[in-house]
């Protein structure tokens, strides 16, 4: 079973009936012990990084996520769901992540109109990560975001995509995946992604 982590934000249903469509089991769920008994983990977000850890910290959620990580199990985070992962958020005033990985999330600089809103290519910057399997470098997906992660360490950095500056798009270090766009607006090469993430929920590793 594949825990979505409904603490009160976001666009988890899609997530789930994406989920579903591949053939995942899910569950749509706001209870830790659900978190803690799934074999994978979807942490979705839409709005703000302050809003949504405000909302993890007022329930056992941040520690539940915190500890499934842990654990080793698959675990996927996106849009606000990739950026809760960092250290700290500069959207309305400094604000704790999770912390799991070191880095911040920040503003887009005055350039190209904000929110960066719709289809664009991204490029692999590391080999071999099992939830971009049968896709291609230069693959198109589909993002809404103001707010992007600047990681501390290099070596997480998945992919990239340019939009006004070159941002990192996905993160994937051993069991923590996380992706700036949206697989479940990315059609087919979003389904994929989340084809992928059973497969490795379902192979336990």
């Amino acid at each position: 079973m594949i825990a979505v982590v409904d603490y009160g934000v976001g666009n988890l249903h899609s997530v789930a009936k994406a989920l579903e469509k591949v053939g995942a089991e899910t569950r749509v769920t706001s209870d830790w012990r659900d978190v803690e008994k799934a074999e994978g983990v979807v942490l979705p977000g839409v709005g703000a990084f302050k809003d949504s850890m405000d909302a993890m910290n007022r329930s056992d959620l941040a520690r539940a996520v915190k500890g499934a990580i842990a654990s080793g199990k698959p675990f996927l985070g996106v849009c606000v769901g990739l950026q809760m992962l960092f250290a700290e958020g500069e959207e309305f005033g400094i604000s704790k992540g999770l912390g799991v990985f070191p880095g911040r999330v920040v503003k887009f600089p005055e350039g190209p109109k904000v929110p960066h809103m719709g289809w664009n290519q991204i490029q692999i910057r590391k080999a071999g990560n099992p939830l971009l399997k049968g896709l291609k470098d230069g693959e198109y997906l589909y993002f809404v975001h103001s707010y992007y992660v600047v990681p501390q360490e290099p070596s997480i950095v998945a992919a990239q995509c340019s939009y006004g500056v070159d941002f990192t798009c996905m993160v994937w270090e051993k069991n923590v995946f996380g992706t700036q766009f949206h697989p479940e607006k990315s059609q087919t090469a979003g389904l994929q992604i989340y084809e992928n993430f059973k497969n490795l929920v379902r192979n336990g590793n």
